[in-house]
């Protein structure tokens, strides 16, 4: 399929690229981050044919416009899965490119002949360039972001009349001579007197780490793309045979099952009950029965591909 031609799909390209300036680390860089975002969810989501066409272009021709724009049309992705990550204190602008570097190592990489979209097999390659990000930031502790939790991170130490924790009267003291509140002094007390977590576990003397570390909670398992091409050519042989068993069915029982649950415009027991000439406790008994052969037939299939 030749994804020039079309009208639909050209308008796509031409829209896609029309905004396409717009995407670049110097405006994420400046701040404007919704500007960025509001520009990507104007790229429109490609079909499934015209995300094979693009990547069979790219492969086969090494054609760089046909992968820019597999990637255009994935930033909006790669925005979602930084968000769940704006836990660790990082800035989303830098989540989201490094997000996209991934997202354009996943697109060198990715096979339109594996039978699976460009998005299942992205989410490994984004979350990497991500979780690398976050490893390398993980000690950069800001423990100043206020003017008074900056002027206390520059001169707490040199105001304390002694080593260890102040006691009430040192504190005031602190809080009167720099002009800030006594909780201000206390909670960059707090952060001073604080360690970097290590990220990965540091075992005990049984062998097993004491509490949970960041490694623990970035691992995720969900994110293998040999596990997401397998369900999906496991639930690619499921819908198979389930036309297959649809087939074994009576005329009657084979138009009642689709149009009752598998038509996009669903019909109701009273409107098949006039169609047929019978009641609708009649349709309703047919429906059942058929439902109760596919779903014997989807049993005994995957007990013998268990």
């Amino acid at each position: 399929m030749d994804f020039s031609s079309g009208k639909t799909r050209s308008v796509r390209m031409n829209k896609s690229l029309a905004v396409a300036p717009t995407l670049n680390a110097g405006n994420l860089n400046a701040g404007s981050l919704d500007a960025y975002i509001q520009a990507i969810n104007s790229v429109p989501l490609l079909s499934v044919e015209e995300e094979r066409s693009l990547a069979e272009r790219y492969q086969q021709h090494n054609d760089l416009d046909a992968a820019r724009q597999l990637v255009l049309s994935h930033l909006r992705f790669v925005v979602r899965l930084a968000r769940t990550y704006s836990g660790y204190g990082l800035p989303q602008a830098d989540l989201i490119q490094e997000g996209n570097i991934g997202l354009m190592k996943a697109v060198k990489r990715f096979d339109p002949n594996v039978g699976v979209r460009l998005v299942s097999f992205a989410v490994h390659w984004v979350r990497a360039e991500m979780h690398e990000y976050i490893l390398r930031n993980w000690r950069i502790v800001k423990v100043a972001t206020t003017k008074a939790q900056r002027k206390l991170f520059f001169n707490l130490r040199g105001a304390k009349k002694r080593l260890g924790w102040m006691n009430q009267a040192e504190i005031e003291a602190v809080a009167d001579q720099l002009g800030v509140t006594t909780e201000n002094v206390l909670e960059m007390e707090k952060r001073l007197h604080a360690r970097d977590a290590a990220f990965d576990s540091q075992p005990d003397n049984d062998g097993e780490s004491e509490r949970p570390t960041p490694a623990h909670y970035l691992r995720d398992n969900d994110s293998d793309p040999a596990d997401h091409v397998e369900s999906s050519q496991w639930e690619r042989l499921r819908e198979q045979h389930l036309k297959g068993a649809l087939n074994t069915l009576d005329p009657r029982s084979q138009d009642i099952v689709t149009r009752r649950w598998l038509a996009e415009d669903k019909v109701t027991l009273q409107e098949l009950a006039n169609q047929y000439s019978v009641s609708a406790e009649r349709i309703r008994q047919l429906e059942s029965n058929a439902i109760k052969k596919l779903r014997v037939a989807m049993q005994d299939w995957e007990a013998m591909h268990a």
